[in-house]
């Protein structure tokens, strides 16, 4: 098994959110949840893992499949898979 990775590089490297800046700012708004519980970047994850994730008016639930330190593109969505995604009140 892989070291665990700060949430905020996993979510750069797996391209969920392009830019780690972002990440780090998503996370520390309490946008991200590891396991149920509120995450910060600097949280930890490991394979198996579940993250939710709000992106606006939708929240996407991910397990993490792999912990790499870096990924081409297009490997980049086997690092994780998408249990569920869902729209969130206003419509």
């Amino acid at each position: 098994m892989k070291m665990p990775m700060r949430l905020d590089k996993f979510l750069k490297v797996s391209r969920l959110i392009k830019r780690r800046t972002l990440a780090k700012e998503v996370a520390d708004k309490g946008r991200i949840s590891i396991n149920g519980i509120q995450a910060k970047a600097s949280s930890t994850v490991k394979e198996n893992d579940e993250l939710a994730i709000l992106f606006g008016q939708k929240r996407v639930t991910v397990r993490i499949d792999k912990i790499q330190e870096m990924t081409r593109k297009e490997d980049a969505a086997d690092m994780f898979t998408v249990l569920k995604e869902e729209k969130l009140g206003g419509e």
